[in-house]
């Protein structure tokens, strides 16, 4: 019986982590060298995916060394013969305007914040620029982008 417990503890964790996945189609993150992102510096991840029955995010990984309150971002999408058929700015609250906290989970000084692209076309290619008329954002550790099934 004492040996029963834990391994039927372990199935079920490990079956609702997995649970907590089926609707991710992908995911993955770029981190930035010495922990700021430059002006130069063009994030970019491939994946095959529609617009429909899909949502995107982008994500970016901040510490409390972070200057502004927010992050603006201009995302540019490609089809699969490199073809621009999207961009767009967003504007990323990463820290309350009021109380100065950051916003998105984390713990200790480092905290992950994930927002809704509004993209409306089909894409292959999907690159990031910060757009904060600032050589370099100290504080950004990564950006990320994700694709969930509605």
């Amino acid at each position: 019986m004492n040996r029963i417990f834990p391994a039927l503890a372990l199935i079920l964790g490990l079956s609702f982590f997995s649970a907590c996945d089926q609707n991710r189609v992908f995911e993955d993150f770029q981190g930035m060298p010495a922990i700021r992102w430059t002006v130069e510096d063009t994030v970019t991840f491939e994946t095959d995916w529609e617009a429909e029955g899909h949502t995107a995010f982008v994500a970016v990984r901040y510490n409390t060394d972070y200057d502004y309150h927010n992050l603006y971002v201009r995302y540019f999408l490609e089809d699969t013969v490199s073809q621009a058929v999207e961009e767009k700015l967003v504007n990323l609250q990463l820290f309350d305007s009021k109380t100065g906290k950051p916003l998105g989970d984390g713990f200790g000084s480092t905290y992950t914040l994930y927002d809704t692209l509004p993209i409306e076309q089909n894409g292959q290619k999907i690159s990031f620029v910060q757009y904060m008329r600032q050589k370099e954002l100290k504080g950004i550790e990564a950006v990320g982008f994700k694709i969930t099934r509605n």
